[in-house]
């Protein structure tokens, strides 16, 4: 495999660790980085921003066929308001089609990326040389965004957040259009019992064998 080139995809439920895992792989070796998430957040603040409706697939796709995908601001593209939207753009066919080909694009960009998301390895970049699925309990996953919410000053039922990340897996494993699951060539990185710091030099590893071959 050519070193000058290298794509990580990472997928993943949320709160898994996958985001945290592909910013530290993409800064230990030189690559560009993109929460693929963050893009469908983006042309719903685009939408929101301009006034302009929700539900109008063609407009949503012309939007986001025009997103600039490497100034995503993960703060503002975090609050609720915006992940609402999001939820109702990302199931449209259209809207997904023009993210996959931009999410290549910047893939593709040199010297390569690590891209972290529900459908990379299956979908965006399904040739990507090295490919993780990581995942953890829902209730572990629940208690670390729990933890991360109070940690920011902010109140939020430990219980209701488990519901909803029970529901939202639910959503993403059972939609028709790229359904979230392990690519069959991903290596599999429970975080359940691991830390950070474990995940990370696990993946180094198989980063680096990758990089030998």
């Amino acid at each position: 495999m050519k070193a000058s080139h290298l794509i990580i995809a990472i997928d993943g439920p949320a709160a898994a660790g996958k985001g945290t895992l592909s910013r530290r792989l993409a800064a230990r070796y030189g690559l560009h980085h993109l929460d693929t998430g963050l893009t469908y957040r983006a042309t719903a603040k685009a939408l929101l921003d301009r006034g302009l409706p929700l539900d109008d697939e063609d407009l949503a796709a012309e939007v986001a066929r025009n997103l600039d995908l490497s100034g995503l601001d993960r703060s503002v593209l975090a609050e609720h308001g915006v992940g609402e939207a999001a939820s109702t753009v990302a199931v449209m066919p259209k809207v997904r089609r023009a993210l996959v080909d931009a999410q290549r694009a910047f893939a593709a960009t040199p010297p390569g990326a690590v891209l972290d998301g529900r459908d990379i390895g299956t979908v965006v970049c399904p040739d990507a040389p090295v490919k993780f699925y990581v995942t953890a309990s829902p209730e572990v996953r629940a208690q670390r965004r729990h933890q991360e919410i109070i940690s920011q000053g902010g109140t939020a039922e430990l219980q209701a957040i488990l519901a909803d990340l029970e529901k939202r897996d639910a959503r993403d494993a059972g939609r028709a259009d790229s359904p979230l699951k392990p690519a069959a060539d991903a290596h599999l990185l429970d975080t359940s019992e691991m830390g950070i710091e474990t995940a990370f030099e696990a993946a180094c590893l198989l980063v680096d064998a990758a990089l030998q071959d």
